[in-house]
């Protein structure tokens, strides 16, 4: 199977080749841990999920290394366990309990790995040490910063020339940088903060140098690929390329490489606008799993393609609970086939998936394999098994029917009320059997007022809770 994929740094599409098929690497940037993570922080969540089940699928599930870090000690982390009074770690624990939870919901795999910033301190402090032995990096005032002007290529990662990249970003301004884009790898904490002693007094890393040392000691560099929302070209990822590059025991650039593909996801927009805290237009995906099922969140997420701005509306998440509820019905009225048989080739399912993570294109799929099952189960044709068994294996790939389609439907009603529901349709289905339509259409207006839909198939009557109004 060949595998495409847009590398940001080639401006182009290009056949993914691992550098070893029998250890595939990938990083992705994951959460700061200090408040539950807006529904956006999830769009890369589940893209590089996709892709994570993909690489599984090709190279097999032990050969995909995926880690995805976390990021445990910052401002906004200092700062909620200052107001609250507790140590960062109670602050951080608690919220990475709620992203992991929130990711699971959404369908996501946990990664290989998911180093945390605290836990890497040693690694950090090495690198550091690195930089400055190898003039990729100089000490002043209590902080180190890395030389921008020691790597050649700095800025080829985002394509704009450097005096173009400070005005673009918030560079802060200090009177011992050598150049107005040298950027933070090591500072002093403010009283109060966590800190932790190094060759240039107690601190803290700065957040760039925080994913370089953690990927070279989770996966080892080079990597295959590093993966980010488009927000984090710069300055965090063309900063984390230059630190890496110059790491090495050359340094300048000496390097063997940082990683051979650059995946970014489009931002996420409200009302037209990137959905930001700062903003205020935020959706928090733990509030939103409270109303919605995961599936429903992670087909909205996938509707567009990656590498495109993605609109959240109401309308977007009422379309992916219709497509989904299409899939899983088709699902309940083949309930009695058993998948099976040879099928499409495997190639043929993931084609979609194959050209740059299409999901759009693998949903239109989904919904040709569902339409073709349903023909089938009626038709009585003798293909459906395998036309389920190439529905089911997309759909794996992609992250979705993983529920049986009764507890799909029903999910919304407590045991008292299915034990109701069941008796009410065992009785219309003896009416109906007894030719009584009077008595049917009777208990089927009762169960429309219980607010339940039934559904008449093949293998029986089978019902569903309706959305309220």
């Amino acid at each position: 199977m060949s595998l495409t994929l847009y590398d940001t740094m080639a401006r182009k599409k290009r056949p993914f080749v691992p550098a070893n098929p029998r250890r595939v690497t990938m990083y992705v940037c994951g959460p700061t841990v200090y408040n539950y993570s807006h529904i956006g922080n999830f769009r890369p969540v589940v893209v590089f999920d996709v892709l994570f089940r993909v690489l599984r699928r090709i190279y097999g599930e032990s050969a995909v290394l995926y880690a995805a870090n976390v990021t445990d000690v910052d401002d906004k982390i200092n700062a909620k366990a200052a107001e609250e009074g507790v140590p960062i770690g109670e602050i951080t624990d608690r919220y990475l309990a709620a992203y992991n939870g929130d990711a699971q919901a959404l369908g996501a795999l946990m990664p290989t790995a998911q180093p945390r910033a605290t836990q890497t301190m040693a690694a950090i402090i090495a690198m550091i040490g690195r930089l400055v032995h190898n003039n990729s990096a100089y000490a002043a005032e209590g902080h180190v910063l890395f030389d921008t002007q020691a790597y050649g290529d700095y800025g080829k990662l985002s394509g704009r020339p450097l005096d173009e990249m400070i005005a673009g970003a918030r560079v802060e301004v200090a009177p011992y940088k050598r150049h107005p884009a040298d950027f933070v790898l090591w500072k002093p904490s403010k009283p109060g903060e966590p800190e932790w002693e190094s060759p240039w007094g107690p601190g803290r890393p700065g957040w760039h140098i925080e994913c370089t040392a953690m990927i070279e000691q989770e996966l080892g560099l080079p990597i295959d690929i590093h993966g980010g929302g488009i927000d984090l070209v710069f300055p965090h990822h063309e900063n984390e390329l230059a630190q890496g590059m110059c790491a090495d025991p050359g340094g300048n650039g000496g390097h063997a490489g940082y990683a051979h593909y650059w995946l970014h996801n489009g931002f996420l927009n409200m009302a037209d606008e990137k959905m930001s805290k700062s903003l205020g237009n935020v959706t928090l995906a733990h509030d939103l799993l409270k109303l919605q099922p995961g599936e429903v969140i992670r087909w909205a997420l996938l509707a567009a393609h990656y590498r495109q701005p993605l609109a959240w509306t109401d309308d977007a998440l009422s379309q992916a609970r219709n497509s989904l509820d299409h899939l899983y019905g088709v699902l309940g009225r083949a309930r009695h086939i058993e998948a099976g048989g040879s099928g499409a080739l495997l190639e043929d399912q993931l084609e979609p998936l194959l050209d740059d993570l299409n999901t759009p294109a693998g949903m239109f799929l989904l919904k040709k394999l569902a339409n073709d099952l349903d023909a089938a189960v009626r038709k009585d044709t003798g293909a459906a098994p395998a036309i389920k068994q190439d529905l089911l294996a997309l759909a794996e790939v992609m992250g979705f029917l993983t529920q049986d389609p009764q507890v799909w439907f029903q999910g919304g009603a407590d045991a008292g009320l299915k034990i109701e529901i069941d008796a009410l349709i065992a009785a219309r289905d003896a009416a109906r059997a007894a030719k009584d339509w009077g008595e049917a259409d009777r208990i089927r207006a009762e169960l429309t007022a219980l607010n339940i839909e039934v559904m008449d198939g093949p293998a029986g009557a089978t019902w569903r809770m309706k959305e309220q109004a």
